[in-house]
């Protein structure tokens, strides 16, 4: 489990240093390499499995489709709901950031007339925004799987059930969380999520990011024990990478990082913490099977 830890530490911050000395964020050329680096967890798996001489044999998932519908569609819907309900809290908070004309997407789609101009009309505007989240509900979980599930075959598919073999399941999850969310501290650094120019930085955003991963974690950690294999949280990991930026078409004034309407902002998130909450709470219960052995599924763990 050590070994796991710093192997996907190592790697992943070695790469994101190498981004960071290379432009950062902002030179479009590495941006390719921000997806291979939710690889790393996976193939740290893998370089655990070698080092230690665990057992260690591919096979394909075990997806009981049938037996766990349920629970693939809320890794499926359940974020673009949460995304959407901490949205909404969101502007009717901060009614004054609310853009009722959509002016981002209006400008964006007039910028995008290549032809004769067309008058850009609030029923447009309307049926765009359904129909982006309407693509984005479908296929984000599909288009996002692979580098998704990359990440959770290392942090829900190993470490978390390695994690609840050694200590309480809500440890496990909290640690699971807290461990992922440090994990994310050098793309933080570098302005992801949270951007540079606030108070604290880069501290407070590694801080928020900590948090935000301890309660999407407990989420993720719930569909993972319940369905006892990593892909429904990748589904919703997906999910929830693509949509996460929905609340900016709606924004008219610099929103607050740290407080929405995105997701990794406290009141843009609420839906996240209150459904973390729960399922945390849940899990301390024994109406959740544990598997046997506590190991999940994760075709190496």
């Amino acid at each position: 489990m050590s070994i796991f830890i710093l192997l996907t530490f190592v790697l992943t911050w070695t790469v994101e240093f190498f981004i960071w000395k290379n432009g950062g964020l902002e030179n479009p050329a590495i941006q390719m390499l921000l997806t291979g680096v939710m690889m790393i967890p996976a193939f740290s798996v893998l370089l655990t499995k070698w080092f230690t001489k665990e057992s260690f044999h591919l096979k394909p998932f075990n997806l009981g489709f049938r037996k766990y519908f349920r629970y693939y569609l809320i890794a499926w819907l359940g974020p673009f709901f949460l995304i959407i309900f901490g949205t909404a809290v969101y502007f009717l908070i901060f009614r004054s950031n609310f853009d009722p004309e959509l002016t981002l997407l209006r400008n964006s789609m007039q910028a995008a007339q290549t032809q004769q101009p067309v008058t850009i009309t609030n029923q447009m505007l309307i049926t765009t925004v359904l129909i982006q989240s309407l693509i984005s509900m479908i296929f984000a979980p599909v288009l996002n799987i692979f580098p998704t599930l990359g990440e959770e075959i290392g942090w829900r598919g190993y470490l978390l059930p390695k994690l609840d073999s050694h200590m309480s399941r809500r440890m496990a999850v909290l640690l699971t969380g807290i461990i992922w969310g440090i994990w994310h501290a050098p793309i933080i650094a570098m302005g992801h999520n949270y951007g540079k120019e606030y108070p604290g930085y880069p501290y407070f955003g590694i801080l928020a990011m900590i948090i935000f991963c301890v309660f999407v974690g407990s989420f993720l950690s719930w569909l993972t024990f319940h369905v006892h294999n990593p892909v429904p949280a990748a589904i919703a990991h997906g999910a929830l990478n693509g949509f996460a930026s929905i609340g900016l078409i709606f924004i008219k004034n610099a929103p607050s990082v740290f407080i929405g309407p995105f997701p990794t902002g406290i009141i843009g998130g609420i839906g996240f913490v209150i459904v973390g909450i729960w399922c945390w709470l849940k899990m301390g219960n024994a109406g959740i099977e544990k598997p046997a052995n506590t190991e999940i599924d994760s075709s190496m763990a």
